[in-house]
């Protein structure tokens, strides 16, 4: 048996390759031995206190150390054998990056875990839509910058050099940036909207003749239903150089017409007419009280009067117009105010 185990294998004896992989062996089964300790000891533990926190902690960081344990583990079994320094070294630098992998993974899993219990509640409760927008990308550009940290730590560490190696891909960012750019113009704009906010979700906009309500805000952009019932999708770079129309934000609808009186009305008339006008306005309680109303013309076939009124937010338009207009017809159709319409008096001279 003793003459087996000193056998070469690969330049190392069978008892070398034994002890090895005991020792492998014995990190997997150390690190699911960790992993139930999380599960059914500190779980329970932490279970009992009122703080969330350890709860979260522990949820969090039991999967990237058994992952750790197990790393170590084949790092130190095959560290153990008698092998090339090249291989070795090859071997050295995978552990550096997987150990900095398996930090970073640990540390995005607790931040992820902390924004979704802590931040994502507070922000269902506020009003405003603005946070629920930016709370994913949020979450998205903490991972990149954690992932992003431990790359270049991990390679560092490996001990290749970052530095040139950046400054090899700066050609090559230079031109994926260019090829980007519209992309780029994109997320600016998206970071507009989600700062100015020239408007939110709802809200109806006219934009490049284009007039609708707001369906989604995106990142890279914004989708709208126009009154034809059809989604358009508004690339973001549009917000930055477009004039946007809320009508949303108006805070009343402004009705202006012209009503056209035949020539044979007099003054007194007139005045009753005008008076009319404003009775209408002010009985009806889905307008405002500021309303406009004079003889302002002499037209060509009749005697002119502007009538402006505004509609209170809210209000169905097209409904509140035609109660004014009925209203309107009635009364001047009981004081026997008479519409004026295109008429021609054509003189014929005596031969």
């Amino acid at each position: 048996m003793t003459d087996f185990l000193e056998k070469t294998f690969y330049g190392n004896t069978i008892s070398n390759w034994l002890i090895a992989l005991s020792i492998i062996a014995g990190a997997y089964i150390f690190s699911k031995f960790l992993y139930w300790i999380f599960k059914n000891l500190l779980s329970k533990v932490t279970a009992k206190t009122k703080s969330k926190l350890d709860d979260i902690i522990v949820d969090m960081i039991e999967e990237p150390i058994m992952m750790g344990v197990i790393i170590a583990g084949f790092w130190y079994g095959i560290t153990y054998l008698e092998l090339s320094e090249n291989f070795l070294n090859f071997i050295d630098r995978v552990f550096y990056i997987a150990i900095t992998f398996d930090v970073a993974w640990l540390i995005s899993r607790l931040v992820d875990s902390i924004i979704q219990n802590y931040l994502s509640p507070l922000i269902e409760k506020s009003d405003s839509d603005l946070d629920d927008q930016l709370l994913p990308i949020l979450r998205k550009s903490l991972k990149l910058v954690i992932w992003t940290i431990a790359l270049v730590v991990g390679l560092n560490n490996a001990g290749y050099d970052v530095g040139a190696l950046i400054a090899g891909l700066g050609i090559g960012g230079l031109a994926f940036a260019m090829a980007a750019k519209d992309s780029v113009a994109n997320l600016f704009g998206g970071v507009t909207v989600f700062i100015d906010k020239p408007f939110k979700i709802g809200d109806r906009i006219v934009i490049d003749g284009y007039d609708g309500s707001i369906l989604e805000i995106g990142i890279r952009s914004t989708r709208l239903k126009t009154l034809a019932g059809r989604v358009v999708t508004i690339p973001n770079k549009k917000f930055t150089d477009s004039f946007i129309e809320n009508i949303s934000s108006e805070p009343s609808r402004k009705i202006s017409m012209t009503l056209g009186l035949t020539y044979d009305t007099n003054s007194e008339q007139m005045q009753d007419a005008i008076s009319t006008l404003g009775s209408i306005v002010e009985s009806n309680d889905k307008t405002d009280e500021t309303y406009y109303t004079g003889f302002t013309a002499f037209g060509a076939f009749s005697l002119d009067i502007t009538f402006i009124y505004y509609i209170k937010p809210g209000e169905d338009i097209l409904a509140v117009q035609t109660d004014i207009n009925k209203e309107l017809l009635s009364a001047f159709n009981k004081k026997g105010l008479e519409f004026a319409f295109p008429t021609q008096t054509i003189f014929t001279a005596k031969a």
